[in-house]
């Protein structure tokens, strides 16, 4: 009797163990169903997620990936709205900017964004200058803040949008032709492009009216509303998405890898959307099948320095090599929609090096760009900042590196001169001393035995187009 009731607890102990065990996993598997979105406090995390979401199996994490050292994204469940999510990033190489999303307010006045969580979490701040090139002076910077708590913690909405934002700043070295297309229209270009117009673009640090009017043909193009100063502003103005600052892929072009949204873009892209905006005709170079028909060279002059000092003799092998020759001195002040028309009317562009040589995205593509490079080991300069872009445009690009012959330098200061016999001791000074020496008080007599290949090839490659 005593061994009956003994196995028969024994069974019934077993009994209740396995029926705690199918409990524990019923209520496991419910609560994994529901809590729907966990917690995610870094990149790395992510990236699982997203391979595990995804069904991925075997992903290369890429060296870019790699290099993003300060990115965080922090997502909060929700069952009626999408989770927050802010990706802050201030160690790429050239730019400092953070992608948000969720219920974001920002207060212009106190240069400030806060990023309201749907539950608790922890309070994280960002320091972000939303320039494109982080070196830039004068452009201050804005606070990005992730909030501990919801709403309460936070101001109330004054302006609240249906659609992105996108947060610039003017400053730094804007103002330049070169830096204005490269540091602030270039990377608004690929960053709206997903948006398709539908994104409000707003501008902050020391914002000029001037300059807003010099672009607005090309700015309406991004945005079909109308740009927010948030200097001053006294709004808080709310958004479901917002980026602050303008990523730079690159000195100037784009990596078509790096462009957000799944838009595939590429600079091709970027000077048929000049020519769009500034109804430019032109979308391809003169065909010479017609021997009455000559291309166009455009002869950039400078003033008051980095000048040609054989302009006539430059003009006449030119329209010896086949050219239709004309001598331009552009001016900073003019029309930038006059001046694109002007440009897009040639076939080439013959230049010195300086920002006159952005004018290369108004030429039409299969274009030639020949830019003469002063004495001073410029050329490394003058290939990222003109040369690459200008091939990845679609243009022939021809560099002519002058000699210490051709540099008015040998006669100013002598041929032993250390700007002469050492450009590095020059480039050692800092750029100040680089700039005064080599692209301020320098001036250029061509050797026109030299020019006359170089403008030979570029008529050979016209032909081709």
């Amino acid at each position: 009797m005593k061994s009956w009731v003994q196995s028969h607890l024994h069974v019934g102990l077993i009994v209740g163990v396995l029926l705690v065990l199918l409990t524990y996993l019923i209520v496991s598997e419910q609560a994994a169903t529901t809590s729907g979105t966990r917690v995610v406090t870094t990149v790395a995390e992510w990236l699982v997620d997203k391979q595990l979401s995804e069904g991925t199996s075997g992903t290369v994490v890429t060296a870019e990936a790699q290099q993003i050292v300060n990115k965080q994204l922090i997502q909060a469940p929700s069952e009626t709205e999408k989770p927050t999510k802010v990706l802050c990033s201030t160690e790429e190489r050239l730019s400092d900017y953070c992608e948000l999303d969720g219920d974001v307010r920002i207060r212009g006045r106190a240069w400030s964004v806060d990023v309201v969580p749907s539950t608790w979490s922890e309070r994280r701040e960002w320091k972000i200058r939303p320039y494109s090139r982080r070196s830039a002076t004068h452009v201050d910077m804005v606070n990005v803040t992730q909030l501990q708590g919801p709403s309460a913690a936070a101001p109330a909405c004054t302006v609240t949008y249906d659609v992105p934002a996108i947060i610039f700043a003017l400053g730094g070295y804007s103002g330049n032709v070169f830096h204005d297309h490269a540091d602030v229209l270039l990377p608004l270009f690929y960053l709206s492009r997903q948006y398709g117009r539908e994104v409000q673009l707003l501008v902050i640090n020391r914002v000029q009216p001037w300059w807003l009017g010099k672009y607005a043909l090309a700015l309406r193009r991004m945005s079909r509303y109308d740009i927010v100063n948030l200097d001053g502003d006294t709004h808080v103005r709310c958004f479901r998405r917002v980026t602050v600052g303008l990523r730079l892929h690159k000195d100037f072009g784009i990596v078509p890898e790096q462009v957000p949204g799944g838009v595939r873009l590429a600079m091709p892209d970027f000077t048929r959307f000049l020519r769009e905006a500034y109804s430019l005709p032109r979308g391809a170079t003169t065909s010479l099948t017609d021997p009455s028909k000559k291309p166009r060279l455009m002869l950039i002059q400078r003033q008051p320095h980095r000048r040609f000092l054989n302009e006539k003799e430059i003009v006449a092998a030119a329209e010896e090599a086949g050219f239709e020759v004309a001598v331009t001195e552009l001016r900073i002040d003019a029309a930038v929609d006059a001046q694109a028309r002007l440009v897009n009317s040639f076939d080439a562009i013959l230049g010195l090096h300086g920002a006159g040589m952005t004018n290369e995205v108004f030429l039409p593509p299969g274009g030639v760009l020949i830019q003469v490079v002063p004495l001073g080991k410029l050329d490394l300069m003058a290939r990222v900042e003109y040369g690459e872009p200008a091939a990845e445009m679609g243009l022939k690009y021809l560099c002519y590196n002058i000699t210490v012959q051709e540099s008015s330098l040998l006669e100013e200061l002598g041929p032993d001169d250390p700007a002469i016999t050492d450009p590095d001791s020059v480039h050692r000074r800092g750029w100040a001393a680089l700039y005064d020496i080599y692209l301020t008080r320098q001036d250029v007599r061509l050797d026109i035995a030299h020019l006359k290949l170089t403008l030979a090839e570029a008529m050979e490659h016209l032909r081709r187009q």
